[in-house]
């Protein structure tokens, strides 16, 4: 997996403070983004993550480039509704020789993996012969597996991450979109420590499981409790 925070919002925090500025000032935003100093940016910053007044943060967006996933993992990122995709389109790009994503389960098993690997050679070799009988590649691919690598662009504001990042980087969320969502943290936490300071699953963040009776035990473990 690959992924690059290719762009985003300049000074994205200074963005944030002075939206929430003003809407309570008379001056406007141009001169409040001038005039707020860093101290008075990082304070209200924070508390505008503390109380979760999060409106003003979707008025600055992050760009991603991601590469080396599966189409397993787009199908529950585009799940994801306000943010905005681009992605490698099996209909125009060939698939003769595509590359696939093994899960790790599969790759620790020697007889998983050698039946995995066997599919994805017929796979490869049933889409070769059907373009070579004159089928279009966005008919071909109709038979090429979720396990196919795909790359794509994502770009979500501010507030839709830390939704994202509650979901995805929770433990129950499955292990290659929970590899991209701790990634895609890393990178925006340099970008913008004041507004993912608190991001992450509930049970982290906020000392509570979203999970309900569903949950992974993470945070009776880390409550130290049986």
């Amino acid at each position: 997996m690959k992924l690059k925070l290719i762009s985003h919002t300049p000074d994205p925090e200074r963005m944030v403070a002075m939206s929430a500025r003003l809407c309570y000032s008379p001056i406007g935003a141009e001169e409040l983004v001038e005039n707020m100093s860093n101290t008075q940016v990082e304070k209200l910053v924070g508390k505008i993550v503390e109380m979760e007044h999060l409106s003003t943060l979707e008025h600055v967006s992050f760009t991603f480039a991601i590469e080396g996933v599966s189409r397993v993992l787009t199908h529950q990122l585009v799940r994801h509704r306000i943010a905005s995709y681009s992605q490698q389109s099996q209909r125009y790009v060939s698939e003769h020789d595509f590359e696939y994503i093994m899960p790790p389960t599969v790759a620790a098993n020697e007889a998983a993996k050698e039946k995995f690997e066997q599919l994805m050679d017929t796979i490869q070799s049933t889409y070769n012969e059907l373009v070579e009988l004159g089928v279009h590649k966005e008919d071909a691919r109709y038979c090429l597996a979720n396990a196919a690598e795909t790359k794509i662009v994502v770009t979500m504001n501010a507030r839709t991450l830390l939704h994202f990042f509650q979901l995805r980087c929770c433990v129950r969320a499955q292990w290659e979109i929970r590899r991209l969502a701790d990634l895609m943290l890393a990178e925006v936490k340099k970008a913008a420590p004041l507004l993912f300071k608190k991001a992450g699953p509930t049970c982290v963040t906020d000392n509570y499981c979203s999970e309900g009776d569903l949950t992974c035990g993470r945070l009776a473990a880390m409550q130290g409790k049986k």
